[in-house]
């Protein structure tokens, strides 16, 4: 990473804005060297008809930061990642306050990604387990 921490994380929220992302309010908070971290407040504007956080939501955060934590430490140029299989276990369930979603690469090859997203309370507690397997497309 030639960029410093900040400069990376102000770009992935860069890239938030009109999109998805922005819609549920996800918003890029840390690094590590091998690790991304998002977090999502959960609002009935991403819970399910009885009062709790969707998976799909839960499912989109997921995708949203593994696809970026390959864009962040793939660090190739003229390059672009898509998803290509998504599985997710939902562990517990949330109604309020943020949940925090961590990107770590289980695998990381030229073409193929395979990422672990945990997906977590603000007491550090499983709410889903996420496994996303990425593609990149050399321009």
């Amino acid at each position: 990473m030639n960029k410093s921490k900040e400069q990376i994380l102000a770009a992935c929220n860069a890239i938030c804005k009109n999109t998805l992302m922005e819609t549920l309010e996800i918003e890029f908070i840390d690094l590590t060297e091998d690790v991304l971290i998002a977090r999502m407040p959960v609002t009935p504007r991403v819970h399910q008809p009885d009062g709790l956080l969707h998976g799909g939501a839960s499912v989109a955060l997921a995708e949203s930061i593994g696809s970026a934590a390959a864009i962040v430490f793939l660090g190739k140029e003229n390059s672009t990642i898509r998803g290509l299989e998504i599985s997710a276990n939902h562990i517990k369930s949330i109604s309020d306050g943020f949940v925090y979603a961590k990107a770590t690469a289980l695998h990381r090859g030229k073409t193929t990604q395979l990422w672990q997203i945990r997906i977590e309370n603000e007491a550090a507690e499983l709410i889903s387990l996420v496994k996303l397997t990425t593609i990149t497309f050399y321009k």
